[in-house]
């Protein structure tokens, strides 16, 4: 795996991804220069820290949290199969989605 797999998947996602699709109100979409989500939109979404965010997606920022990991999860709309590669790529064997 390369230097910073994590943060290429994670920003890939968020430039895939329209704020409409995140839940988040259609006037935020207003002005954009491109589609995808604002980085500080994901950390808003996922409950971290835009600085937090901005160092996973450069790499700066080692082993995330399982609890983060859900939460970017969630706040960019993974399926499992997306889950799964996320927690891979931290090294993390608990991308599997909770039965709760």
């Amino acid at each position: 795996m390369g230097n910073n797999d994590l943060g290429d998947f994670l920003r890939a996602r968020r430039a895939g991804l329209t704020p409409d699709e995140a839940g988040l109100p259609v006037d935020f979409g207003v002005g954009r220069r491109v589609a995808g989500l604002r980085r500080g939109e994901v950390a808003q979404l996922a409950g971290v820290s835009a600085e937090y965010y901005t160092r996973l997606e450069q790499g700066r920022a080692r082993q995330p949290s399982e609890q983060v990991l859900h939460a970017l999860c969630h706040a960019l709309r993974f399926d499992d199969i997306e889950r799964r590669h996320l927690f891979a790529l931290a090294g993390t064997a608990a991308g599997h989605k909770s039965r709760a």
